[in-house]
């Protein structure tokens, strides 16, 4: 795939490259409409012709998505619950495929000799993935368009997992990200109006969403939401265990594994909190900022967050997002793509009743799983050829 990069000079352009720029990242571009760090264009090619295996194991996600959670989860019902293989850093069992990528540390080396060099993983991620023994995890925040070449033309089928979130709640937490590890300097507003655009890394939002919403039915792909599993995290549990083709969990085991996932044992849980990570880039004042990498855990925090207006931008982005990743939004009155909890009027399947779908009032938290979704989804896909 040929590759157009594109170095960006309007407003927002300006704006991103004054209040998120640091000694690791000196700037962006744009690559296949995508915002990313300037240094990506000397990966771009290990991107593209990274070696996949049929039998890797890939979370994909916009960022702040619920990734480490669904990373996490997979890791431990694909290794038969091993938690104490699991005290290992995320990082090495579960590895960044571009994170070498994203932040630049040559300049770091220079100034500070007398430091030990990152570890594979951060210095040369590519090359730490392509290393590991079958099967691998692997993490990404690419969209669809711009993962490696075997994936995109289907000549290799890795199972691969996608956590989405409410857009809102995706900004709110990305701000708070970027605050400290990027070092934005700027406002929530600012932070908003570039998130609007696409003009923050791995954005835009809906485009990245839709590559691989419009994918879901395919054997090897998972499309998971956050919210569903902060509804019905043993729901989520069944399906992720049954897509990785693993044997069915006892109700003891599946306890176990939800008390392991829940907020709490995950922030105090070193191997996934980052907080050694976020250590060494204070000490290398690389990072001036506090903060907390699982920060809230939350549904529904930009109403505290996002005023009126902003709340009211967002919405009307969403309205003019393009048919395709609204999938049948306004047919159904439901729109998937908003994750809201709310009383609405929605088609859904009803066991009982059979196979028809009809209308029903009730609240809505979570999209239906399992046999009832897979029926729901096939209908629906109908409808949208008619």
């Amino acid at each position: 795939m040929s590759q157009k990069f594109i170095i960006p000079a309007d407003d927002l352009d300006r704006l991103l490259q004054e209040k998120c720029t640091s000694e690791l990242r000196t700037g962006y571009i744009t690559v296949d409409g995508v915002c990313l760090p300037e240094y990506f264009q000397n990966f771009a090619d290990r991107v593209e012709n990274f070696e996949v295996r049929d039998d890797d194991i890939w979370v994909c996600s916009f960022p702040k998505t619920g990734t480490t959670w669904t990373q996490e989860m997979v890791w431990c019902l694909a290794n038969d619950l091993d938690f104490e293989r699991g005290k290992v850093i995320l990082q090495e069992r579960f590895p960044f495929l571009e994170l070498t990528s994203l932040w630049d540390y040559r300049n770091v080396i220079q100034r500070r000799p007398d430091l030990v060099k990152p570890h594979e993983f951060i210095f040369d991620s590519f090359n730490f993935v392509n290393k590991l023994p079958s099967p691998r995890f692997i993490k990404t925040h690419l969209p669809f368009h711009l993962l490696p070449k075997e994936i995109r033309t289907g000549e290799k089928k890795p199972k691969i997992i996608y956590v989405s979130r409410n857009v809102k709640d995706t900004c709110v937490s990305y701000f708070h990200h970027c605050q400290l590890f990027e070092e934005f300097s700027g406002t929530f507003e600012e932070f908003c109006r570039l998130f609007l655009a696409g003009k923050v890394y791995f954005g835009s939002f809906w485009k990245h969403v839709s590559g691989f919403w419009e994918r879901r039915m395919q054997g090897n792909m998972l499309f998971l939401q956050y919210e569903e599993m902060k509804a019905d995290l043993q729901s989520v549990i069944k399906e992720t265990a049954k897509f990785l083709g693993k044997k069915e969990l006892s109700e003891s085991e599946i306890k176990i594994l939800e008390k392991h996932l829940s907020f709490t044992c995950m922030k105090a849980n070193p191997a996934v909190n980052f907080e050694e990570i976020i250590e060494i880039q204070k000490r290398l004042k690389l990072t001036t900022n506090e903060g907390k990498f699982i920060r809230s855990g939350k549904v529904n925090q930009w109403k505290e967050s996002m005023s009126k207006e902003m709340i009211n931008r967002f919405d009307s982005w969403t309205e003019d997002v393009p048919k395709g990743y609204k999938t049948c939004a306004q047919r159904f009155k439901f729109d998937i793509t908003q994750y809201e909890y709310m009383p609405i009027t929605a088609f859904v399947y009803s066991t009982e009743s059979g196979s028809e779908l009809h209308d029903t009032e009730k609240k809505l938290y979570y999209p239906l799983r399992g046999k009832e979704r897979t029926e729901v989804q096939k209908k629906l896909e109908h409808i949208m050829l008619m």
